[in-house]
Order: C-alpha cells, then structure tokens, then sequence
C-alpha cells in the first residue's frame, strides 16, 4: 500500500472534523492585520476580522507562503511518506501554487497541484485525492486526475453587504450605492480559475438565497450528487438551514457538508456571504 499524505492551502475551508477523518494536513497561508502576519486559522479567525473592521479597521489582506516555507514543510513531510500531494488555491488568485511548485522540485515525491478554485471548490479536491491515496492510486496518476477533476468544480458565493469588496478596491462606491438603493446581492463564481460576477439578485438575503439555489440546482442532470459543501463565514443558523432544506427539496446528495469559510472569503467578502459548491459528472 503506497503511503501519501495529503496537504492544502488552508482556503480550502474544510472543517476541523473533515480535516481529522481524511488524514488532511493544512498549511496555513498568511493574513495580514495592522502590518502584522498571522496564520489563518491558528492565530487569527474570521471572527478576528469581522471585529477589526467593525472597529474602524483597515481590510486585512492575506498573502501565500513563500517558497523556502514550502520547502521547509515539504522537508518535513518528504522523508515520512511515498508521496506528498498538496493541494493549491487558484494559481489565478494567488501565489502559492507556483511557490510550491518551486518548492517541489527539491524533493522526488511532492507534487503540487492547482486546484483553480478557492474554499470548498478546492475542498472537493482535496477530499477526491485523500480518497484516491486511501484507494491506493499510484501518486502520478491521482495527479493527473486531480487535473481533470478541477474543470468540474462549481464554486459560487451570494454577497449581502458590497462594503468588504469597496474596502478591498474590488467595487466603486457608486456601485455599492447602487446595490444598496436596489437591494441588489451578487452572485461571485468561479470560471477557468478566477472570479466573476455571475448574476445580481435583488430583495433579502434569504429570498436571495433561496433563488440562487435554484438557479444553481434545479432541472439539472450533469450534477454529481455525492457531495455537496454549504459554506459561510458567519451566516446566522437559520438562514444556513434554510438553504440547506432548499438544496434537499431540489436534489438529493449522498453528503451536505456545512463548512465555515475560513479567512481569505472573509476577508474579501465579509460575514453574510454564503455559497453552494459541487461538482459536474464526468
């Protein structure tokens, strides 16, 4: 039995309990608050965030980890096992997929793979290649199927407040004037590895919610019902049940895994940001 451990960025957003059953290891990325660095999720929480701009603070940003601290994490890991599969955000949103490419070429058995998607887009990933290494695919081949299975991710977020994306000099103010005047909340999705505007929702967080469910989910037959992930910052419960029993009116799939979003979606999109994610059949 080939032994492979499998890493990913910590924007993966897989919960604690996903983490622990899958045997996943995260590496933290870098969140920046008040010039000062904190790793996401062990010194600093979305709640962290949310407080901080509440108070008047700057938008932290967040930041990949450099090559030499890939190198020492794959130092570290190499020796224990076969093979080393970690798992990046999108090369389209950040660094660390060619950091930790470079990073691997220093060792014969670390690869690293781009997962062209962010949260639990790339949480799909992840979970495939830990049940792939638990099957016994050889680590070249698990690689190469990682590769297709990207393409098949759908990763989209609903936005209630616009002012986390104003802050960060991702929207005018003109434009948050307008959706607020309007009541607009937009639908952000991932296509080929970065992030697009999709649709614009217009009335209440929930009524926007349960449209953008169905728009994802109803009459479709290219969906592939193993899982599904319901993720959010810091959405109230009975807004994230809602759209739980929505996804369960239209669809039926083997798992609904709530996760919250850890602190690169927070960061950038603020606490009642919620989304659905899954993948295509092959």
């Amino acid at each position: 039995m080939v032994n492979i451990k499998i890493t990913a960025d910590s924007t993966c957003d897989l919960s604690p309990e996903l983490v622990e059953a899958y045997g996943i290891e995260i590496i933290p990325l870098c969140v920046i608050k008040d010039g000062k660095s904190f790793r996401d999720g062990v010194d600093i929480t979305p709640e962290d965030i949310f407080a901080h701009v509440a108070g008047g603070g700057d938008l932290c940003t967040t930041s990949a980890l450099n090559v030499s601290e890939y190198q020492e994490k794959f130092a570290e890991l190499s020796p224990k096992y076969d093979a080393v599969i970690h798992i990046n955000v999108s090369s389209d949103m950040s660094s660390s997929f060619q950091n930790a490419t470079i990073a691997a070429k220093d060792f014969q058995n670390v690869f690293a793979v781009d997962s062209r998607n962010l949260s639990t887009g790339s949480g799909h990933v992840v979970l495939r290649a830990a049940e792939m290494a638990k099957s016994g695919m050889a680590p070249a081949e698990i690689v190469e199927r990682l590769k297709e299975l990207t393409g098949r991710v759908e990763a989209s977020f609903v936005i209630d407040r616009l002012d986390y994306l104003k802050k960060g000099g991702r929207c005018s103010s003109l434009a948050v004037l307008g959706a607020n005047l309007l009541n607009l909340k937009p639908c952000i999705e991932v296509r080929d590895g970065a992030m697009h505007v999709a649709k614009k929702y217009k009335g209440s967080f929930e009524k926007c919610l349960r449209k953008y469910v169905r728009d994802r989910l109803e009459g479709r037959t290219d969906i592939d019902t193993s899982r599904i992930f319901i993720t959010h910052p810091a959405c109230a419960p009975e807004v994230v049940e809602m759209v739980r029993e929505t996804v369960e009116e239209i669809m039926h799939f083997d798992e609904v895994l709530i996760t919250r979003a850890g602190c690169t979606v927070s960061s950038h999109c603020g606490p009642n940001t919620l989304g659905i994610l899954f993948m295509r059949k092959a």
